[in-house]
């Protein structure tokens, strides 16, 4: 594949960057024992310049308060400082429980659909990115480069260009779906199950269930589903993407083609109609495996010609032709 291959993690080690450092260190042990599962990694969420680098990542993110109505300005006159010592505090003392996420409904560019957006209250935004800094580089090691979305040093026009690529290759039947409500509909036991085969440290587990579990409020009413990992939660596309390596690392490229993933959407990559309609299958039964399936209105086999129709949910393919039901 002519895409970026993303490089260790989430930056260089910097001896002038202890963040960065630790980052570092984590993507190399991990990258140089694949069956490792890390035991110590709480005392790194509630590490101060930890906590300040997350401080940072939410401030820069701006957005609304939750459910405690508390704006990122109101942590400011607090004293940032003194918010982030009451976290370490919590934190490193099993205290800390999060509020359930605020619920809003947003409309979807281009349908009349809206999506659910859960907005995390800012002192749970903070803990969330705490604990994304440090699991990253654990999981970035095993990630494999058909997947592109919400990854360090990858984005949607790198997957882009792997689609251009394979079409000129001759892979011109393309599978193209995505997700049904997979954010939504991702189960948390089975979640954690995947965390696990890389993490053993209970207080991160704890961290991490406590955080599925906290729910949202909607019309003044909580709920705490069983499934989820809501949209608009710092740490919620990590955890995605660490439940969908299950797929990219049971895909077979030989037998069913390349498959290019960017978070819930994906598309494969084919030489020939029946290769492609064996990848569907195959892509289906993989995420029944996960209690996920295809969105079927999303979901189509694509023959490319040139100067067609597009594909690629997140820009398109310009190599393009005619499209039957998938």
């Amino acid at each position: 594949m002519s895409a970026r291959v993303a490089s260790p993690a989430v930056g260089g080690r910097s001896p002038s960057d202890p963040v960065r450092a630790l980052q570092h260190a984590l993507y190399r042990a991990a990258k140089a024992d694949p069956g490792r599962r890390f035991h110590a990694l709480g005392d790194k969420v509630h590490r101060r310049d930890v906590l300040a680098r997350a401080w940072s990542m939410v401030r820069r993110n701006d957005g609304a308060p939750g459910i405690d109505s508390v704006y990122l300005g109101q942590v400011e006159e607090y004293g940032v400082s003194r918010l982030l010592g009451d976290l370490a505090a919590e934190l490193k003392d099993g205290r800390w429980q999060p509020l359930p996420a605020r619920r809003v409904f947003i409309p979807k560019p281009g349908t009349s659909e809206q999506r659910p957006l859960s907005i995390p209250a800012v002192r749970d935004r903070i803990v969330q990115a705490a604990l994304k800094i440090v699991l990253e580089p654990v999981f970035e090691a095993d990630m494999l480069p058909c997947s592109f979305g919400f990854r360090p040093r990858r984005g949607a026009h790198d997957a882009l260009q792997v689609l251009i690529d394979e079409s000129w290759r001759g892979r011109r039947w393309v599978v193209e779906t995505d997700i049904a409500n997979c954010f939504e509909a991702i189960d948390h036991e089975k979640l954690m199950h995947a965390v696990e085969e890389r993490v053993c440290d209970q207080s991160v587990l704890k961290l991490l269930r406590a955080m599925l579990r906290a729910g949202v409020m909607e019309d003044g009413q909580v709920r705490r589903p069983v499934t989820g990992t809501p949209q608009g939660g710092v740490v919620s596309p990590l955890l995605a993407n660490v439940f969908l390596h299950r797929i990219d690392r049971a895909w077979e490229t030989r037998q069913h083609g390349v498959l290019v993933r960017y978070a819930d959407d994906a598309v494969v990559m084919c030489a020939t109609r029946a290769q492609a309609e064996a990848a569907l299958e195959r892509l289906t039964c993989l995420l029944a495996d996960l209690g996920l399936e295809p969105k079927a209105a999303k979901t189509r086999i694509v023959h490319l010609e040139v100067a067609g129709e597009g594909v690629g949910g997140r820009g398109k393919v310009q190599v393009c032709g005619q499209s039957s039901p998938g």
